[in-house]
């Protein structure tokens, strides 16, 4: 945020004054993590407390600007931020830094942070509220991360909601919160850069932030080299543009380095004993100042949790009471409704009735004509039956018996040629049975005593033959039941094998056709190039070796 304000300011001002007036303004008392920067020849210079503002190195022009941010970061925002102010000062700054891309930040980690600004800002999600393209004109998300996919501002503003969703309930410092703990582990968070030299000559990067000193490649903000602890820096001194590190290990080297300019050489040492001082701060026990700050910050935040409570009971009383006005409404609708549909139906059955009674007038009138000529029509017919019954029973009976007469003539002349033909049968049949009779006799006495013993001996082979062959069917049949089933158990792992690696190889396949190679991480990479080499897990000699064991074991078990 800038600070200007030239009504009350004084010429004799100390910086403190300024930084005094700025901080009573916001209401803040977390003092020691701010101050007020400005630029100096495209440098960032702090404001010294202890100096004239006017003595300084600050621009020569009206009106003058300063920038009152955060000097020194907290190594952990939860425990460390008290007033909802110095976080929501915090979350402002590094959601700034983090668009801008002076803090390195992934993409997932980018629509997550996103969420919870979206939050912060427009409270708890309502469907009927936050309808698609209420954060068309928001900036959310880095230019970097925007450009790297190939997706619309529709597509990246339906997955910040879907996030956006989940985060019902909380406040906005809440939300805040949340954001701070994601952004302050990443790598860049909190961490000042520098570029040095060292003895050789080296070109590097000094990154100073609330942990210590860090050493990194020129190419690489996110992976120092080096680092150096505050816990375990004996001394760090300054002395003709060269900077001194003396580690407590006294065994361990001392690193130097040096920057050519002395603007930045004093914001380096500036940067160094403030972080430093507040590292042993956070170790030792809260001042009487911070344990008040603390506690009030605790009753607050109770007062707030009860008001909210108070509130959401408000808003759910209110929901429940809208929602029964709603329904009554509704209920009262639908009467109104069947009332009219109801006289409307009574209107219609009025008409109908005087239509009906009419035509049942006509229709009575009708039944009694109609009635009259079918009493006629019938005696008419009775008369015409009884003349027509008269002359059909009388042919009927001269048919009947003529019928009747043929009938029986031909049937005794069917009988007579039955009884004919039977008759010469039966002759037939008697001759033929006695010549048996005379041949059976004559025979059976030579037949009688060699069948009896032909019928014995064929008896005992028929016997002996069968029990052997029953018991070879027997043996050769269990074998190939036996040969049947292990061929079956080896037949439907084969299947299930198949089936499985069909599976993973289709899974492999619908998951190769929707990847991007340019945007692999290094983690996909190697993974890619373990499964080429044909060291990855599923075809590695080891799932071979299992694959066989398991198929021994089903023959085993069988």
């Amino acid at each position: 945020m800038s600070a200007t304000n030239a009504n009350v300011f004084q010429i004799k001002w100390k910086g403190k004054d300024l930084f005094d007036l700025v901080c009573r303004t916001l209401g803040l008392r977390e003092t020691w993590f701010f101050g007020l920067s400005y630029s100096v020849k495209d440098t960032v210079a702090w404001l010294k407390m202890d100096k004239k503002v006017l003595d300084q190195e600050v621009p020569k022009e009206e009106p003058i600007v300063f920038h009152f941010l955060a000097k020194f970061y907290p190594e952990n925002a939860e425990e460390e931020l008290v007033q909802d102010i110095t976080q929501h000062l915090f979350f402002l700054q590094v959601k700034k830094k983090i668009l801008e891309e002076e803090i390195h930040c992934p993409p997932e980690a980018s629509v997550l942070l996103a969420s919870y600004a979206v939050h912060a800002k427009y409270g708890d999600y309502d469907p009927e509220v936050h309808k698609p393209g209420f954060l068309a004109e928001e900036e959310l998300l880095p230019k970097r991360v925007i450009n790297l996919y190939q997706m619309t501002p529709e597509m990246w503003e339906e997955r910040i909601t879907a996030c956006y969703a989940e985060h019902r309930g909380r406040t906005r410092d809440q939300a805040e919160m949340e954001y701070l703990k994601i952004a302050q582990d990443l790598d860049m968070y909190g961490v000042n850069y520098f570029l040095i030299k060292n003895k050789k000559g080296t070109d590097l990067l000094l990154g100073v932030d609330a942990l210590g000193l860090h050493i990194y490649d020129p190419n690489n903000k996110l992976t120092p080299k080096c680092s150096f602890p505050w816990n375990e820096i004996r001394n760090i001194s300054y002395s003709d543009k060269e900077f001194t590190i003396k580690p407590l290990d006294k065994k361990t080297n001392v690193f130097k380095f040096n920057s050519s300019r002395l603007r930045v050489n004093k914001l380096i040492l500036q940067l160094c004993i403030g972080n430093h001082d507040l590292f042993m701060r956070r170790r030792r026990v809260d001042s009487l100042e911070v344990q008040q700050m603390k506690a009030q910050a605790r009753e607050e935040r109770a007062r707030k949790q009860v008001e909210r409570q108070r509130l959401q009971r408000e808003k759910q009383l209110r929901e429940e009471a809208e929602r029964a006005r709603d329904e009554l409404e509704r209920r009262l609708v639908q009467l109104q409704d069947e009332a009219h549909m109801a006289n409307e139906a009574l209107l219609r059955s009025e008409q109908t009735a005087d239509l009906l009674a009419e035509k049942a007038q006509i229709a009575e009138e009708e039944a009694k004509l109609l009635a009259q000529k079918a009493a006629e029509a019938e005696a008419e017919m009775q008369r015409i039956k009884v003349t027509a019954m008269r002359g059909q029973e009388e042919r009927r009976l001269m048919e009947q018996k003529m019928l009747e007469a043929e009938m029986l003539a031909l049937t005794m002349a069917e009988e007579s040629e039955r009884r004919a033909k039977e008759a010469e049968q039966l002759k037939q049949d008697l001759q033929e049975a006695r010549d048996s009779e005379r041949r059976a006799k004559n025979k059976l006495l030579e037949i009688t005593s060699k069948a009896a013993y032909v019928v014995t001996v064929k008896n005992s082979l028929t016997r002996n033959f069968s029990r052997e062959n029953l018991s070879f069917d027997f043996k050769d049949t269990d074998m190939k039941r036996l040969s049947m089933e292990i061929e079956k158990e080896k037949v439907e792992y084969m299947e299930k094998s198949k089936h499985l690696q069909e599976q993973l190889n289709e899974l492999k396949t619908e998951i190769e056709s929707l990847k991007m190679k340019e945007r692999e991480s290094p983690l996909d990479i190697i993974h890619n190039q373990n499964t080429e080499q044909g060291t990855s897990k599923h075809n590695s000699p080891e799932s071979e070796q299992i694959f066989f064991y398991l198929v021994k074991r089903i023959f085993l078990k069988l």
